[in-house]
């Protein structure tokens, strides 16, 4: 990753580490709890949902990134081969959709390849994968939300 792809990756990945917090403590002062739900949903600095854009990105860490747009709600991984498996290869995209918690917010693409005699082969990627990989994203969101919400 080049420095100025690093370097705005950090300020992405420092905003929706910092907008939560920033929510909850805007809404301090006064004797009623703060309305976090609303506060997080509408005053992310981000274009997508901040708990699942968290979420994904801390899902996906596995993998070296190689698009990130917070604006537009995009991750997009470089291809990935487990070290423990590395004639097999993975590629993830994951799109947020909506600035609302919700799983139709969500959507996640892999792409699979498999290397046979040197050549990286087209392969295909089980639906329960991809579903998999979508509900891990969407728990975690809901967590960071949970526990946003508690403090």
């Amino acid at each position: 990753m080049t420095s100025a792809k690093s370097a705005t990756f950090r300020r992405t990945l420092a905003l929706a580490l910092v907008v939560p917090a920033l929510a909850a403590l805007s809404a301090c002062g006064g004797n009623s709890r703060p309305r976090t739900e609303l506060a997080a949903a509408k005053l992310n600095t981000i274009g997508v949902n901040a708990y699942l854009w968290r979420a994904a990105l801390d899902t996906v860490s596995f993998a070296p990134l190689l698009q990130v747009d917070s604006t537009g709600g995009v991750i997009v991984t470089d291809w990935y081969a487990n070290p423990a498996n590395p004639g097999e290869r993975v590629k993830l995209t994951v799109t947020i959709l909506d600035q609302d918690l919700r799983a139709d917010a969500l959507r996640v693409a892999a792409s699979r390849q498999v290397n046979e005699a040197g050549n990286w082969i087209e392969a295909p990627v089980q639906a329960a994968t991809v579903q998999k990989l979508e509900d891990i994203i969407l728990t975690k969101a809901r967590d960071l939300r949970r526990q946003a919400l508690a403090s």
